[in-house]
């Protein structure tokens, strides 16, 4: 860290923002008129900014933290980051002196940060020489598990005679049922504590609705669920890894067990998709030297942000930690030994071929695979039609881009990127198409979200 942290530019910081909103609203505040009391020093930066009441808003950023900065306000708002702290990290990338280098903090942004990096060496401390957390009874675990398993074993065993119901009355029924067939059977899949199963069961009830061709869609989607269940009635003639993948897939608990891998991890993106009960946070890196893209997964309530958030653009020293499963690309994040700082380096490339070609293999270690990540180099986003696809600048062939890519507004900045010129662009490449996250000009230029 500098005396004022790694400066970022606006992109990485925006890409931090809960939500559309957020970064709307955060923009705005960019600009050095509402602020008053700005400074920087010893990786954290501060200000007050005016707001509707007769006193402003306290907005302090601490970017000495390895996980990515942290953010205290005195606004009402319960996003994280607000867009107070948005605007101040606009402010100081902007590196036009409106966020000067200060001696200290004033007491309330001092009070904060003493207190909070304190904690942390507590909680350090702890970590490495406090008393090891009581073992649990490996006895009652084992007992947990095997009742879950069986609750698990019935609701399997019931979807699979509902799904046999199904083909015997006709798909037709399905269409007539509505939504209350499949709500009732995803009930069903929560009580026997089988939580993906649930999850895949709703979104069942949507394709009837999807348009021309659906009946094809619901059967192929019955097909997965069916086998689903058979991998879970038949776990014990499956290889350890697919298995893994089955009770992943379930929702069964799982815990990372790989040997951790530290390298510098590019952050490759970061987008939040949310229902009504939790927003999930998905983050893909790119090992510098493994090679490795690797997904980490975080959860905020109903509402509420995550509370990791890494810079896209940005490499991150640290340790990762594999989850088991064939396939599968989740980690979890380990030991941070330094904050987010600049890359210097993009993810190798693939073209248009070679990337459906990899999310082909992946699907014979994970049949329920719906995208893996990859890097395309040198495409060029073409209209084809009312739709757009990313077409190889070497060969003769191109990716479509998938319906929730079309309806974003990171394919009109995409195209502006390009210009009719090759990019490299990262995303997820599936059966629905491709979906871009981030994007790179070609030659030097920094990383630009699209999500």
């Amino acid at each position: 860290m500098t005396e004022q942290g790694v400066r970022w530019t606006a992109d990485q910081v925006l890409a931090l923002a809960p939500d559309a909103a957020s970064r709307k609203a955060g923009s705005k505040l960019g600009a050095a008129g509402p602020w008053s009391g700005t400074g920087s020093g010893e990786g954290a930066l501060w200000g007050q900014c005016k707001g509707s009441g007769s006193r402003p808003y306290q907005t302090v950023v601490d970017l000495t933290d390895a996980a990515g900065p942290a953010y205290r306000c005195s606004c009402p708002s319960r996003k994280f980051p607000c867009k107070h702290a948005l605007g101040l990290l606009l402010l100081w990338a902007g590196d036009d002196g409106a966020v000067p280098a200060a001696a200290q903090p004033p007491d309330w942004a001092g009070r904060w940060l003493a207190d909070r990096r304190g904690r942390a060496e507590a909680k350090k401390a702890r970590a490495e020489g406090g008393p090891a957390a009581a073992p649990a009874d490996p006895e009652a675990a084992r007992r947990r598990a095997e009742r879950r398993a069986e609750r698990v074993t019935a609701g399997a065993s019931e979807l699979e005679q509902r799904l046999s119901d199904l083909l015997r009355g006709g798909l037709a029924t399905a269409e007539q049922a509505g939504y209350g067939l499949w709500d009732e059977t995803a009930a069903r899949m929560v009580d026997a504590q089988a939580p993906g199963l649930a999850a895949r069961v709703r979104e069942l009830g949507a394709i009837p609705a999807s348009g021309p061709g659906w009946p094809a869609r619901l059967l192929e989607e019955c097909a997965l669920l069916h086998l689903l269940d058979q991998g879970w009635l038949r776990r014990d003639r499956l290889p350890e890894g697919l298995a893994a993948t089955v009770r992943s897939r379930l929702g069964l608990p799982v815990t990372p067990d790989g040997p951790p891998v530290r390298d510098r991890w590019l952050v490759l993106a970061q987008y939040d998709t949310a229902d009504p009960k939790l927003t999930t946070r998905r983050i893909w890196l790119h090992g510098a030297e493994s090679g490795g893209t690797r997904l980490l997964l975080s959860y905020g309530a109903a509402g509420r942000a995550p509370e990791l958030s890494l810079p896209v653009g940005l490499a991150l020293d640290a340790e990762l930690t594999a989850y088991p499963g064939s396939g599968r690309s989740r980690a979890a994040l380990g030991e941070r030994f330094a904050p987010p700082a600049p890359a210097g380096f993009r993810p190798p490339g693939l073209n248009t071929a070679q990337a459906a070609e990899r999310y082909g293999e992946a699907l014979r270690e994970d049949p329920w695979l719906d995208a893996v990540p990859v890097t395309l180099d040198r495409v060029i986003p073409v209209p084809d039609g009312d739709r757009w696809q990313l077409a190889d600048a070497d060969t003769d062939t191109a990716l479509p881009l998938s319906r929730a890519a079309r309806s974003r507004p990171g394919l009109w900045r995409l195209v502006a990127l390009s210009g009719g010129a090759p990019v490299t662009v990262f995303g997820e490449c599936g059966h629905r198409g491709f979906t871009p996250l981030t994007a790179w000009p070609e030659g030097a230029g920094e990383a630009v979200p699209l999500c």
